[in-house]
This record gives C-alpha cells, sequence and structure tokens, in this order.
C-alpha cells in the first residue's frame, strides 16, 4: 500500500504528499526516481491528447486530497451546477475540499497526512465544537472549534506532538494550540494559500463533457 502511493506520485509528476514525513526527507522516491514506474525501456514521452490532459489533472487533485471518484466528482458537480452564482468555481471548489475535517486535521499538523487524518477520525479521536465527530468528510465552517479528544491525546500517536507543533505554522485561515491539540476555524480557505498541483479549469472541462 506504502508503495503504490509513491507509485501514484512518479505516475502525476509531482509530489501529492501521501505519505507523510517521508515525503519531506531525501527518502521520497520522486526525488530518488523522477521517473513514471515501469522498466526503464519502456518509458517514453508520450503527448497527451485533451481528454488525457484533463484526466490527468483530475486525477492529481482527487490524489491530493485523497478522495475515491465518487466523493470528488460530486464536489466537483456542485461547483459546476452552482456557476454563475459564485465569482470564482476554481477557488469555490478548493474551499469546500480545504474545509473536509479529513483536511483540516493535516492542514493543522496533527497527523502526517490525509489518509493518516482520516483513520484519526474514523477511529473517534476527534472534536468539533466538543462533539464527537467520526465523519472524514464532514464540512467545518468559520467559528468552529476542532481538537483531539483529552483522552485520545493520551495515545502514543499524540503523546509526542505538542513539541512538533510549536515549529508548525498552519494555514492562515486556521488557528492553532499546539499546547492543548485544538483548533479553531478563524477565516476561509483560499485557493491561493492552498496552491492544489492541478489546473482546476482543465478539471471542470473534463466533468462538462
Amino acid at each position: 500500500m506504502q508503495n503504490s502511493k509513491c507509485k501514484i506520485c512518479r505516475r502525476e509528476g509531482v509530489k501529492l504528499f501521501l505519505r507523510g514525513e517521508k515525503c519531506l526527507s531525501q527518502k521520497c522516491p520522486i526525488i530518488r526516481k523522477p521517473y513514471p514506474p515501469g522498466p526503464k525501456g519502456k518509458r517514453r514521452i508520450k503527448s497527451l491528447s485533451e481528454y488525457g490532459k484533463e484526466l490527468k489533472e483530475k486525477q492529481r487533485l482527487k490524489n491530493w486530497y485523497n478522495l475515491k471518484e465518487r466523493q470528488f466528482k460530486i464536489y466537483v458537480k456542485r461547483v459546476l451546477d452552482a456557476r454563475g452564482k459564485v465569482p470564482d468555481a476554481a477557488a469555490a471548489l478548493v474551499q469546500i475540499l480545504e474545509n473536509r475535517l479529513d483536511n483540516v486535521i493535516f492542514r493543522l499538523g496533527f497527523a502526517p497526512s490525509r489518509a493518516a487524518a482520516r483513520q484519526i477520525i474514523s477511529h473517534g479521536h476527534v472534536l468539533v465544537n466538543g462533539k464527537h465527530i467520526n465523519i472524514p468528510s464532514f464540512s467545518v465552517k468559520k467559528g468552529d472549534k476542532i481538537g483531539v479528544r483529552p483522552i485520545s491525546a493520551k495515545k502514543k500517536i499524540f503523546q509526542n506532538l505538542a513539541p512538533v507543533l510549536k515549529k508548525y505554522k498552519p494555514p492562515t485561515w486556521l488557528e492553532l494550540n499546539a499546547e492543548t491539540l485544538e483548533g479553531k476555524v478563524k477565516g476561509v480557505p483560499t485557493l491561493e494559500e492552498a496552491a492544489p498541483p492541478a489546473e482546476i479549469t482543465s478539471i471542470f472541462e473534463f466533468y462538462s463533457r
């Protein structure tokens, strides 16, 4: 499973940060092997069709947020249906994706990857506004308070987190309390700060076919 995640990044030709700390080290396979997986003799530069380019951008963003096709398509279609009602469709899509609870847990530094964040949430370690939430797709909003359950904070995965978080800076739309393992949504995520590794206009074109 771990190697398959690294192959996704190599195939897409960009770091998608699917394996947490390893992605930040020199051991990251995309640094050691900056080419698509497969036999070297069969690697050729292929010119993609317009459809192929759109598909590639879609796969990049879907994998970046660690989503299944059905989930991702629902979000894109929601924005497409609202076109004309939102000033910036790309920003609207990114806002929806960034507001997912699994992404917020990752952005706060409570998990090394979005996949790990999903596990933390599913295993019942997260509170939102004091209520136990175990749904990774739960959408947070401005003013919401997110934190690790006090009883869960004693578990091994969280024990040494506070010192690390003291040096960590979350996105400007999130507020972090490293000591209490709590965070707050104080603003709205932006396309510029999220900096997704994909051309979102191409993704809309893909689903508009």
